[in-house]
């Protein structure tokens, strides 16, 4: 896989990363293989590495969190009656 592969399969998620998240991440794949398995990664093959796990672990690991902050909104929603309910006058 060549580097306008890899770019075009981190472009098609949904996932976007910032250019400054990015290159801290590869930063820190290159920092872990060093120091874990005694091996220099270049930059190009940790950004490789970087869009292999986004494209196999991102849309698991994104749709796990939106279901998360929807059960945790839904939760929320569902306790709002409770919370701030007011008492009606009759009549």
């Amino acid at each position: 896989m060549d580097r306008d592969e890899l770019r075009d399969m981190s472009r098609s998620l949904r996932i976007r990363l910032a250019d400054e998240r990015r290159a801290a991440l590869v930063a820190g794949l290159r920092e872990h293989f060093r120091r874990e398995f005694d091996e220099e990664l270049s930059e190009f093959r940790a950004a490789g590495v970087l869009d292999f796990f986004l494209k196999r672990l991102g849309p698991t690991v994104y749709n796990q969190a939106i279901q998360d902050a929807r059960a945790f909104v839904q939760e929320k929603l569902d306790d709002l009656d409770a919370e701030f309910y007011e008492r009606e006058e009759e009549g």
